[in-house]
Protein backbone atom coordinates (compact mmCIF):
# COMPACT_ATOMS: atom_id res chain seq x y z
CA UNK A 1 0.00 0.00 0.00
CA UNK A 2 2.64 2.58 -1.33
CA UNK A 3 -0.15 5.01 -2.72
CA UNK A 4 0.50 8.26 -0.62
CA UNK A 5 -2.16 10.19 -2.48
CA UNK A 6 -4.52 8.15 -0.04
CA UNK A 7 -4.16 9.12 4.16
CA UNK A 8 -4.66 5.36 5.39
CA UNK A 9 -6.24 4.79 9.40
CA UNK A 10 -5.88 1.11 10.71
CA UNK A 11 -8.98 0.22 12.96
CA UNK A 12 -7.90 -2.48 15.53
CA UNK A 13 -8.71 -3.44 18.94
CA UNK A 14 -8.66 -6.66 21.20
CA UNK A 15 -11.79 -8.94 21.52
CA UNK A 16 -15.01 -7.50 22.31
CA UNK A 17 -13.79 -3.86 22.57
CA UNK A 18 -16.34 -2.64 20.25
CA UNK A 19 -14.76 -2.48 16.87
CA UNK A 20 -17.26 -3.35 15.10
CA UNK A 21 -19.84 -0.42 16.25
CA UNK A 22 -16.72 1.86 15.46
CA UNK A 23 -16.39 0.60 11.89
CA UNK A 24 -19.82 1.19 11.08
CA UNK A 25 -20.04 4.79 13.05
CA UNK A 26 -16.93 5.52 10.68
CA UNK A 27 -18.96 4.90 8.10
CA UNK A 28 -21.67 6.63 9.01
CA UNK A 29 -19.55 9.63 8.54
CA UNK A 30 -18.58 8.63 5.11
CA UNK A 31 -15.49 7.11 5.16
CA UNK A 32 -14.69 4.38 3.52
CA UNK A 33 -13.73 1.42 5.65
CA UNK A 34 -12.29 -1.54 4.97
CA UNK A 35 -13.35 -5.04 6.47
CA UNK A 36 -10.55 -7.83 6.74
CA UNK A 37 -12.63 -10.17 8.71
CA UNK A 38 -15.46 -9.83 6.29
CA UNK A 39 -12.99 -10.69 3.51
CA UNK A 40 -11.77 -13.99 5.34
CA UNK A 41 -15.00 -15.03 5.49
CA UNK A 42 -15.87 -14.87 1.45
CA UNK A 43 -12.44 -16.60 1.19
CA UNK A 44 -13.72 -19.11 3.40
CA UNK A 45 -17.44 -19.20 1.71
CA UNK A 46 -18.31 -21.87 -0.48
CA UNK A 47 -15.92 -22.04 -3.16
CA UNK A 48 -13.80 -19.55 -1.22
CA UNK A 49 -10.69 -18.56 -2.62
CA UNK A 50 -8.85 -19.73 0.50
CA UNK A 51 -10.76 -23.01 0.85
CA UNK A 52 -8.43 -25.41 -1.31
CA UNK A 53 -5.63 -24.37 0.63
CA UNK A 54 -6.90 -24.28 3.57
CA UNK A 55 -8.20 -27.58 3.32
CA UNK A 56 -5.07 -28.78 1.83
CA UNK A 57 -3.62 -28.29 5.53
CA UNK A 58 -6.47 -28.86 7.98
CA UNK A 59 -9.16 -31.40 6.08
CA UNK A 60 -11.27 -31.87 8.59
CA UNK A 61 -12.30 -28.16 8.25
CA UNK A 62 -13.60 -28.29 5.18
CA UNK A 63 -17.51 -28.85 5.16
CA UNK A 64 -19.25 -28.81 1.87
CA UNK A 65 -16.50 -27.04 -0.30
CA UNK A 66 -16.37 -24.52 2.21
CA UNK A 67 -14.11 -23.95 5.49
CA UNK A 68 -16.02 -24.21 9.35
CA UNK A 69 -14.67 -21.32 10.92
CA UNK A 70 -15.29 -23.05 14.35
CA UNK A 71 -13.91 -26.55 13.48
CA UNK A 72 -10.96 -24.47 11.66
CA UNK A 73 -10.54 -22.54 14.86
CA UNK A 74 -10.45 -25.41 17.33
CA UNK A 75 -7.19 -27.09 15.41
CA UNK A 76 -5.12 -23.65 15.17
CA UNK A 77 -6.40 -21.75 18.55
CA UNK A 78 -3.66 -23.09 20.63
CA UNK A 79 -1.14 -24.32 17.85
CA UNK A 80 1.48 -21.72 17.35
CA UNK A 81 3.03 -23.57 13.93
CA UNK A 82 -0.43 -23.62 12.58
CA UNK A 83 -1.54 -20.61 12.87
CA UNK A 84 1.42 -19.74 10.98
CA UNK A 85 0.80 -21.89 8.66
CA UNK A 86 -3.12 -20.44 8.06
CA UNK A 87 -1.87 -17.06 8.00
CA UNK A 88 0.89 -17.50 5.24
CA UNK A 89 -2.18 -18.74 3.16
CA UNK A 90 -4.89 -15.97 4.34
CA UNK A 91 -2.68 -12.78 4.80
CA UNK A 92 -1.23 -12.37 1.19
CA UNK A 93 -4.85 -13.15 0.25
CA UNK A 94 -6.23 -10.47 1.99
CA UNK A 95 -3.99 -8.04 1.64
CA UNK A 96 -4.67 -7.89 -2.40
CA UNK A 97 -8.25 -7.23 -1.76
CA UNK A 98 -6.73 -4.11 0.32
CA UNK A 99 -5.02 -2.90 -2.61
CA UNK A 100 -8.44 -3.69 -4.71
CA UNK A 101 -10.13 -1.33 -1.97
CA UNK A 102 -7.32 1.10 -2.12
CA UNK A 103 -7.91 1.28 -5.73
CA UNK A 104 -11.22 2.03 -5.43
CA UNK A 105 -11.30 4.12 -3.15
CA UNK A 106 -8.43 6.49 -4.41
CA UNK A 107 -10.90 6.44 -8.00
CA UNK A 108 -14.12 7.38 -5.84
CA UNK A 109 -12.61 10.88 -4.58
CA UNK A 110 -11.80 10.33 -0.62
CA UNK A 111 -8.96 11.45 0.47
CA UNK A 112 -8.82 8.94 4.02
CA UNK A 113 -9.39 5.08 3.86
CA UNK A 114 -9.77 3.14 7.30
CA UNK A 115 -8.33 -0.73 7.00
CA UNK A 116 -10.51 -2.97 9.71
CA UNK A 117 -7.32 -4.77 11.04
CA UNK A 118 -7.91 -7.29 14.13
CA UNK A 119 -4.75 -8.57 14.52
CA UNK A 120 -2.66 -5.19 13.44
CA UNK A 121 -0.11 -5.16 15.77
CA UNK A 122 0.42 -8.83 16.04
CA UNK A 123 1.26 -9.22 12.33
CA UNK A 124 3.73 -6.49 12.78
CA UNK A 125 1.85 -4.09 10.03
CA UNK A 126 1.23 -1.17 12.03
CA UNK A 127 3.78 1.14 10.41
CA UNK A 128 1.83 0.62 7.31
CA UNK A 129 -0.33 3.25 7.94
CA UNK A 130 -0.53 6.93 8.71
CA UNK A 131 -2.52 6.52 11.77
CA UNK A 132 -3.78 3.78 13.97
CA UNK A 133 -7.10 4.16 15.82
CA UNK A 134 -7.20 1.74 18.90
CA UNK A 135 -10.87 0.31 20.38
CA UNK A 136 -10.89 0.04 23.84
CA UNK A 137 -12.58 -0.25 27.08
CA UNK A 138 -11.41 -1.67 30.43
CA UNK A 139 -10.92 -5.35 30.78
CA UNK A 140 -14.02 -6.01 33.19
CA UNK A 141 -16.37 -4.41 30.24
CA UNK A 142 -14.61 -6.67 27.53
CA UNK A 143 -14.96 -9.92 29.81
CA UNK A 144 -18.47 -9.22 30.52
CA UNK A 145 -19.13 -8.30 26.69
CA UNK A 146 -17.03 -11.73 25.38
CA UNK A 147 -18.71 -13.94 27.61
CA UNK A 148 -21.87 -12.60 26.55
CA UNK A 149 -21.27 -14.17 22.92
CA UNK A 150 -22.85 -17.43 22.82
CA UNK A 151 -19.97 -19.28 20.81
CA UNK A 152 -16.79 -17.64 23.83
CA UNK A 153 -16.34 -19.31 26.86
CA UNK A 154 -13.41 -18.56 29.11
CA UNK A 155 -11.34 -20.77 27.93
CA UNK A 156 -11.71 -19.54 24.90
CA UNK A 157 -11.78 -15.54 25.76
CA UNK A 158 -8.33 -16.64 27.26
CA UNK A 159 -6.68 -18.44 24.57
CA UNK A 160 -7.75 -15.35 22.33
CA UNK A 161 -6.62 -13.06 24.66
CA UNK A 162 -3.48 -15.07 25.16
CA UNK A 163 -2.67 -14.60 21.59
CA UNK A 164 -3.39 -10.62 21.34
CA UNK A 165 -1.02 -7.78 21.91
CA UNK A 166 -2.17 -6.41 25.77
CA UNK A 167 -5.01 -3.42 25.22
CA UNK A 168 -2.55 -1.35 27.28
CA UNK A 169 0.18 -1.33 24.84
CA UNK A 170 -2.22 -1.18 21.98
CA UNK A 171 -3.25 1.98 23.72
CA UNK A 172 0.59 3.05 24.37
CA UNK A 173 1.05 2.43 20.57
CA UNK A 174 -2.22 4.00 18.93
CA UNK A 175 -2.33 7.49 17.37
CA UNK A 176 -6.02 7.98 18.72
CA UNK A 177 -8.26 5.99 21.48
CA UNK A 178 -11.36 5.40 20.72
CA UNK A 179 -13.35 4.43 24.44
CA UNK A 180 -16.92 2.04 24.15
CA UNK A 181 -17.35 1.94 27.93
CA UNK A 182 -18.98 4.97 27.68
CA UNK A 183 -22.92 6.11 25.99
CA UNK A 184 -23.00 5.34 22.27
CA UNK A 185 -23.58 8.66 21.62
CA UNK A 186 -19.95 9.69 23.68
CA UNK A 187 -18.25 7.09 21.17
CA UNK A 188 -19.56 8.44 18.29
CA UNK A 189 -18.64 12.22 19.28
CA UNK A 190 -14.85 10.69 19.58
CA UNK A 191 -15.41 9.15 16.03
CA UNK A 192 -16.35 12.56 14.24
CA UNK A 193 -13.97 14.51 16.13
CA UNK A 194 -11.17 12.21 14.56
CA UNK A 195 -12.62 11.88 11.42
CA UNK A 196 -12.48 15.61 11.26
CA UNK A 197 -8.45 15.26 12.44
CA UNK A 198 -7.84 13.25 9.33
CA UNK A 199 -9.15 14.96 7.04
CA UNK A 200 -7.43 17.52 8.13
CA UNK A 201 -4.43 15.17 8.10
CA UNK A 202 -4.82 14.16 4.62
CA UNK A 203 -5.13 18.02 3.55
CA UNK A 204 -1.68 18.74 5.09
CA UNK A 205 0.10 16.23 2.91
Amino acid sequence: MADQSIFKAALTGSIAMGKSTVAAMLRDAGVPVFDADAVVHQLYARNGAAVEAVGRLFPAAVKDNAIDRVALSKQVLNDTGAMKQLEAIVHPLVRREQDAFLAAVKSSGNSIAVFDIPLLFETGRAEDFDAVLVVSAPYEVQRARALARPDMSEEKFDAILARQVPDEEKRAAASHVISTDVAMEDTRAQVLAIVGELQLLAGDR
